[in-house]
């Protein structure tokens, strides 16, 4: 599985036929052509002077205003594209502007138009991606059962294709980023320990927030707030109206919890780890569906289906995904199986799934439950999870004795 962590999406942005592309990556995996291009470029644009154009700035420039053209790109991304044109061509024309801000059009995402925050991949011919819209591009062939390619130069991408280039992850890691509560100017790799620990106009709560406490401020006004917060001097009964509504947002997650230690005790447990593979249905639309190998568990044979946002038409036009499942007994029973089941993610995975405790009744007549959600976090874990070529969970089953 991907550890990328950010998500992000976009429609394809090409440049034009004989352009240096503006997202060119500088690292493993790229031809001198592809890689080094850009770099070179705007080097000899910095040691010629100011009087010079910038070939890469106005290869940037060319790139963006074609994304910003494009009628197929999603209106955020055209805006910001023409915005980025026009700054990007007005500085390729007056041959001058920061570093940094040539440097924006080198290093940004093909896909997104925006410096990644994490992660880069870059395809065979060196065009960059972020993480987050290399995984959306993964998913997205995988609901339209297409090759995922290069939004630039339409090679093929994949997790074995496909590499991370780490020297403009440190590149872009350097960059100056602006801190959004006092503005100031900040390398990215510092500014998130910034706007956390150091930050005087951070956004903060007040201690008392637990006893009902509502205040949110600049952190540089938390000790004259609190020293006249009126929250210590409530009533007795005041306070406990507040701590009961703190009691009941608690209460299910006890109640989660009690309920697998409660399991945990049962005598007939068992689990294994199960992999979800992709097929199509026999439709004329076709639609994409998981199903894993017969698998032994508790003494019976089992199988698992999942499906994409409950089968809808087209999934990959819905920026939501989810993932939905039902558990399907394979062999003959003498007597009602009761059963307690839940999916967790497996040892390797780094996907975010909440545990939600399932109950069915098996029989011979009534051998597969309804399709359940999957309880994963948003739908940037559902993207990791579709990017994959197979999904590896854990199934536990419970067996309740009468």
């Amino acid at each position: 599985m991907s550890g990328a962590e950010e998500a992000g999406g976009g429609g394809p942005a090409a440049g034009p036929a004989g352009a240096v592309p503006a997202g060119a990556g500088v690292g493993v995996g790229a031809g001198p052509g592809a890689a080094a291009g850009p770099a070179a470029a705007a080097a000899l644009g910095e040691a010629a002077g100011p009087g010079l154009p910038d070939e890469a700035g106005l290869a940037g420039a060319r790139q963006l205003q074609e994304a910003a053209g494009d009628p197929d790109a999603p209106p955020k991304k055209r805006l910001r594209a023409a915005e980025a044109a026009e700054a990007a061509a007005a500085a390729a024309a007056a041959g001058s502007g920061k570093l940094e801000e040539r440097l924006y059009s080198v290093l940004c995402c093909t896909v997104c138009l925006d410096l990644p925050k994490a992660s880069v991949y870059q395809c065979t011919n060196g065009h960059l991606m972020c993480a987050g819209c290399f995984i959306h591009l993964l998913a997205d062939a995988r609901l339209k059962e297409e090759q995922a390619t290069c939004p630039n130069c339409r090679c093929e991408i994949s997790k074995s294709l496909c590499c991370r280039n780490l020297a403009v992850e440190k590149a872009v890691s350097e960059l100056p980023s602006e801190c959004g509560f006092c503005l100031r100017q900040f390398p990215r790799s510092l500014l998130e320990r910034h706007q956390k620990e150091e930050c005087q106009d951070r956004v903060t709560q007040c201690k008392y927030k637990r006893i009902g406490c509502p205040w949110h401020g600049p952190f540089h006004e938390l000790t004259v707030h609190e020293a006249a917060c009126a929250h210590p001097t409530k009533t007795g009964n005041e306070l406990m109206e507040i701590l009961d509504e703190m009691d009941q947002s608690h209460r299910k997650e006890m109640q989660l919890y009690n309920s697998i230690f409660s399991l945990l005790s049962f005598e007939k447990i068992g689990y294994t780890e199960v992999q979800f593979r992709p097929y199509r249905t026999d439709d004329f639309i076709t639609r994409l569906y998981y199903e894993t190998p017969r698998f032994t568990v508790l003494n019976q044979t089992w199988v698992l289906k999942a499906r994409v946002n409950d089968s809808e038409r087209n999934p990959n036009l819905s920026c939501k995904r989810t993932l939905s499942f039902q558990l399907l007994l394979k062999s003959k029973v003498t007597a009602p199986l009761e059963c307690s089941f839940l999916l967790l993610k497996g040892p390797y995975d780094d996907v975010k799934i909440s545990p939600v405790i399932y109950h069915f009744v098996f029989s011979n007549e009534s051998n597969e439950t309804d399709y359940v959600p999957l309880p994963i976090a948003d739908s940037v874990e559902c993207n990791k999870l579709l990017a994959a070529k197979n999904i590896n969970l854990r199934l536990f089953l419970f067996q309740i004795q009468k």
